[in-house]
């Protein structure tokens, strides 16, 4: 709107006319046809916000990527621009298809966006199973997470929902389904392969521990492959942000680090001793450390004894060696130079690391797919009818005031 400065009278913003030669009559006319005409603009106004607010927004962000400076420093984005705090679309708009996944208290569901049938992953958590399984700081922990990061290789969050019985996370819908099954599929991974996987991984947990963060659940059943075959951590119910150390015991037995077991306080190191367990994993085609039960995996991990297949590459074997140090101050990841020790090691040697982070880097597998909503890499599941009708109220709701 223009000031109407034309030297008939000037208007501030509370739109009472300022004297400029003009009559108490012609002022007080002005000033009645200036509010008329903010009147108008102001309905104008709610009218466009309201035709907003009832057209759902797409939920899908892939914008503020990590990138490298021409020094090469990695730059990271402060938060994630996919996390939508305030959705204008509801647990309503969304269609759940069929199961992904299955878990302790919940599922994992392919589910359809009504508006424009875009495919998506939905966590629905039940929260009698989570608060019967003491994890509802664990969960309120993973939506936290999930919604300030954002990195090429960490699945993303775009909103939670919660109604009287459940917890939903929308999350963004990985179709080449786990590296477990793909592995279980060839048996083991080629020396090439591995390192793939390993690198992309490696520059995951670098920016998690970037954030302080640590994710204590690294294993092939957390490893999505994307479209083009490029690695998506996923599950972060154990991630925690930690400046320091903790003392939670969690995680995945055959891969838990001895400082976990020994209940010593653990940090970052944790996750470089996984990824150690994770790269013989994918070379041998099983873990260095297993038995029947947890007890004996836990007594082997402390032992420390670890029986190589002769096929695994030298040079494999020495990154895999310093990697599962069971003294965490002579760790490599934990030294100095962090990460730098590891991408440094002769093993990655000639890895594109700009390259990974951009995806212009050739997958090793490129998973199979009809259309976006195909889910032939994920294993079938049973459905389940929801037995939860009939409940009145949510005795839960004060646990989960943030989610």
């Amino acid at each position: 709107m223009s000031q109407m400065n034309n030297g008939q009278g000037n208007y501030e913003p509370g739109g009472m006319a300022m004297s400029s030669g003009l009559s108490p009559e012609e002022a007080a006319l002005r000033n009645e046809q200036y509010q008329e005409h903010q009147r108008r603009l102001q309905e104008k106004y709610m009218l466009q916000h309201q035709q907003q607010l009832e057209q759902p927004t797409h939920p899908h962000d892939e914008s503020a990527q990590p990138y490298y400076t021409s020094q090469g420093q990695l730059i990271y984005p402060v938060a994630s621009p996919c996390y939508d705090a305030r959705p204008r679309y509801g647990l309503s708009d969304f269609e759940l298809l069929e199961t992904l996944g299955t878990g302790t208290f919940g599922r994992v569901y392919l589910t359809k966006f009504r508006h424009d049938h875009s495919f998506y992953a939905m966590k629905v958590l039940k929260k009698t199973e989570v608060v019967r399984l003491k994890q509802v700081e664990h969960i309120n922990s993973e939506k936290q997470i999930l919604s300030q990061v954002h990195f090429p290789f960490i699945v993303n969050l775009f909103t939670t929902f919660q109604d009287d019985r459940n917890l939903y996370m929308l999350l963004e819908y990985v179709i080449g389904g786990e590296l477990f099954s793909h592995l279980r599929k060839a048996g083991r991974f080629t020396n090439d392969m591995t390192r793939f996987y390993a690198a992309e991984i490696v520059l995951a947990i670098e920016y998690l521990h970037s954030r302080d963060i640590i994710y204590r659940d690294l294993k092939p059943e957390n490893l999505l492959l994307d479209s083009t075959g490029h690695v998506k951590i996923t599950d972060f119910g154990f991630a925690k942000r930690v400046e320091d150390r903790t003392w939670t015991l969690c995680g995945t037995p055959e891969y838990l680090a001895p400082e976990i077991i020994q209940s010593k306080g653990h940090g970052k190191a944790v996750d470089w001793w996984a990824l150690g367990i994770l790269i013989f994993e994918m070379l041998a085609g099983y873990p260095p450390f297993f038995d029947d039960n947890p007890f004996g995996i836990y007594e082997k991990i402390l032992a420390g004894r670890i029986y190589f297949p002769p096929h695994i590459d030298p040079v494999a074997k020495d990154l895999i060696k310093k990697l599962l140090t069971a003294d965490r101050t002579k760790r490599l990841g934990n030294l100095k130079d962090g990460s730098d020790d590891i991408k440094n090691h002769k093993w990655f040697r000639g890895v594109d690391w700009k390259g990974l982070l951009d995806k212009t880097v050739t997958a090793p597998i490129v998973p199979p797919y009809v259309h976006p909503g195909d889910t032939g890499n994920f294993e079938k599941y049973p459905e389940v009818v929801d037995d939860g009708a009939g409940q009145l109220g949510d005795p839960y709701r004060s646990l989960f005031m943030n989610f």
